[in-house]
């Protein structure tokens, strides 16, 4: 009886650290595509930004397959408290990436549109805020393979920083578009691409936020939202 418990035990274990590897695998795919997205915008490469499109699908096959894990290992091993917190964490987390890499896909559709009009200042925000986006997303996966609440906390207060940058390069771009009706194409490109990594810091929060509930067992209470751009006149 001993045997067979420490074998259910270990196949458990398996099976977690295995739905682990394919989150991680997603949260890795997903910071390669924003990094990727985002020098093909910057080296105006057209042919390095259909290529993060193309790579869209890896990201998807991954989600399909934890989703598949995570189903089956609720429905067999009837996991309870932490465990099942964790694997319904680790579901709703792969749906998450995957929405983070059709953003990066969309990022990379504009990158390549944006090589056949000239180029303007406010791009050189772009790589910072994509910096921050992409540790945001690193950090929150640590912490989930750690179970680390402390650092969930922190990719949450971080946040804050990447609606700063949103809301300097609106103001930025609305001011070049008055200044120029040249300006109103790549402008709003551009706009929509820092939009896109807004909602990605966002996505990465609610990442950590499921990892501190799933470490913790409480709902994290502290995030607060700093784009005010709707008020921007």
């Amino acid at each position: 009886m001993a045997d067979q418990t420490a074998h259910t035990v270990k196949s458990f274990d398996d099976d977690i650290n295995q739905l682990r590897s394919l989150v991680s695998q997603m949260g890795g795919l997903c910071e390669a595509q924003i990094g990727d997205a985002v020098d093909a915008l910057m080296d105006r490469d057209p042919e390095a930004a259909m290529a993060v499109v193309d790579t869209d699908t890896r990201i998807d096959a991954l989600e399909a397959d934890a989703e598949r894990l995570a189903v089956t290992m609720i429905a067999l091993r009837a996991p309870m408290a932490s465990d099942l917190r964790e694997i319904i964490s680790a579901l709703k987390i792969s749906a998450v990436l995957e929405r983070i890499g059709d953003y990066a896909k969309n990022i990379a559709k504009r990158a390549s549109t944006l090589t056949a009009t000239a180029p303007i200042e406010p791009v050189v925000i772009i790589p910072q805020m994509s910096r921050v986006v992409v540790e945001m997303i690193r950090d929150a996966l640590d912490a989930f393979v750690d179970r680390d609440a402390e650092k969930a906390v922190a990719v949450c207060q971080r946040d804050a920083t990447v609606d700063d940058f949103y809301n300097s390069l609106f103001r930025s771009l609305l001011t070049f578009m008055m200044e120029n009706p040249h300006h109103i194409t790549p402008s709003a490109h551009l706009l929509f691409i820092a939009k896109n990594l807004e909602r990605i810091g966002d996505h990465a929060t609610n990442v950590a936020e499921m990892v501190y509930f799933s470490a913790t067992g409480e709902h994290f209470a502290g995030r607060t939202k700093t784009d005010d751009t709707a008020y921007a006149v």
